[in-house]
């Protein structure tokens, strides 16, 4: 097997950096707005997703053919933590006063109705399932990576990712078909993951602390 792009990740060069982002940047911008809902959000987790990848490149091992599932354990931690980090601004938000005009923003989420509808569809029947069954179904069902792939990128046995997303399949279907019949369509908000040790708390920025200082 050849490792030399892992090598050269570790050592900091700039081309395999590159190389990296153009390979995977698309890929973790698509799982974070089906994981979040958001557009927005996406981008900010495509961003500290490669920032932290730099900050932790001498910890990624020759393993596989591809560095891929390192990336995604990456997304997966930092997506963990930027939900926690937007739930407390939202809370913050709700604690200000009131502004006393709204401005008119239809329009402009007029073009996105659809789009929006869909992922929120997508979103409550996901944030009813466990966060360990959630993040085995994205991975593999909408980013597509295989059960190898998705239990480098968790830190599981390659079991445990095929049983999870076994029974995930089976109550997800239930859960689809539930959200359809009663036709629910408040925005889709990511439902907290469960707390865990070396959290980190403050900005945005500072929460998506991922690696060894995040729990998988």
């Amino acid at each position: 097997m050849d490792y030399s792009l892992h090598a050269r990740i570790r050592a900091g060069d700039p081309e395999a950096f590159r190389e990296l982002f153009r390979a995977h940047a698309q890929l973790v911008f698509r799982h974070a707005v089906r994981v979040t809902g958001d557009w927005a959000t996406a981008e900010d987790v495509v961003s500290l997703t490669f920032l932290e990848a730099w900050r932790l490149r001498a910890k990624l091992r020759d393993e596989g053919e591809s560095p891929r599932p390192w990336v995604m354990g990456i997304a997966v931690n930092v997506l963990r933590n930027t939900s926690r980090a937007a739930r407390r601004h939202a809370a913050a938000l709700t604690r200000l006063p009131a502004k006393d005009k709204v401005p008119d923003f239809v329009d402009e989420l007029v073009g996105r109705m659809a789009d929006a509808e869909e992922l929120a569809a997508a979103g409550h029947a996901l944030a009813r399932l466990r966060r360990g069954e959630r993040e085995v179904f994205t991975l593999c069902v909408w980013s597509g990576l295989n059960y190898a792939e998705a239990a480098q990128a968790l830190g599981v046995p390659v079991g445990t990712v095929r049983s999870r997303l076994s029974r995930t399949r089976t109550r997800l279907r239930k859960l689809a078909a539930e959200e359809l019949t009663t036709g629910r369509t408040r925005p889709y908000e990511p439902v907290e993951p469960v707390r865990g040790s070396g959290q980190h708390q403050g900005s945005r920025t500072t929460a998506a602390r991922s690696g060894e200082e995040t729990d998988r």
